[in-house]
């Protein structure tokens, strides 16, 4: 079940095509007679396109562990920040304005992002706010604020050791130092952050591992709970880890943290 997150138009929209249409696609857990937990999933891709192992196949998993999931088609190159910001926050508005009908507990909506998702899912977490009760649109009336984060090899800094390809799709050649700094989320942590839960190998070849080491950090100065596992080794975009003898864990590790801070 696909939805597009403005029927209309989307804010900054180039045209009318697919790419400029963001849309989430719903992946709803089995009923059980309780409100579920949920959380939308951002796909990495360097801001240039969406790596379809890190979708759909997390959603089912998140499906097998009782978790309604929503795959989110955020907007890649050439669209720049802010659009995939929008996109993300609205996919959360969205998402909240509709739970009662998905039979969603409104206030356990996390989201989980792989490498340059992780970096949205971590923009997200660190850039939001409480809705515009003055708009005419119901849906921005809504929170975007997740109530928890699931990073996975993420791209979290615009400085020294981020990513370059996704640096240069999100913010262009020559970015504004006021760019890279907002954008660098180790430093937009506060107290508010929510809970989080990271991994990453170790000798990343992509994104290096001192992104979620920064976050990390961040999150213990401020005091946000959170839980980190680092693989000794493993290449990038490992998804769900199937086939590697030591990440492979990653998935129960996490359902056993979302257990702990009371999602499951």
């Amino acid at each position: 079940m696909k939805m597009e997150l403005w029927p209309e138009e989307a804010p900054l929209a180039f045209g009318s095509q697919v790419e400029d249409r963001p849309a989430i696609t719903a992946y709803l857990a089995e009923n059980k007679g309780n409100l579920q937990s949920a959380v939308i999933v951002l796909p990495g891709g360097g801001y240039e396109s969406l790596a379809h192992h890190e979708g759909e196949p997390i959603a089912r998993w998140l499906n097998g562990i009782g978790i309604t999931a929503f795959v989110l088609e955020y907007r890649v190159a050439p669209y720049k920040h802010p659009a995939q910001l929008l996109d993300i926050q609205r996919a959360i508005r969205y998402v909240r304005a509709h739970a009662e009908s998905w039979q969603i507990d409104p206030a356990r909506l996390g989201l989980i992002g792989f490498s340059a998702g992780g970096h949205l899912a971590a923009t997200a977490g660190t850039h939001y706010d409480e809705g515009d009760p003055a708009s005419l649109d119901p849906i921005e009336h809504f929170s975007c604020r997740p109530d928890f984060l699931m990073l996975c090899y993420p791209v979290i800094s615009m400085g020294e050791f981020g990513h370059g390809g996704s640096r240069i799709h999100l913010l262009g050649e020559h970015p504004s130092a006021g760019e890279l700094e907002y954008l660098s989320n180790e430093l937009r942590v506060t107290a508010d952050t929510p809970p989080t839960f990271l991994w990453h190998t170790a000798d990343d070849p992509v994104v290096p591992v001192e992104n979620t080491l920064l976050f990390a950090r961040a999150l213990s100065r401020c005091k946000v709970p959170f839980e980190i596992h680092l693989y000794q080794s493993g290449k990038h975009g490992l998804g769900l880890a199937e086939d590697h003898p030591e990440a492979r864990t990653w998935p129960d590790l996490c359902a056993r943290w979302l257990r702990r801070i009371g999602i499951l």
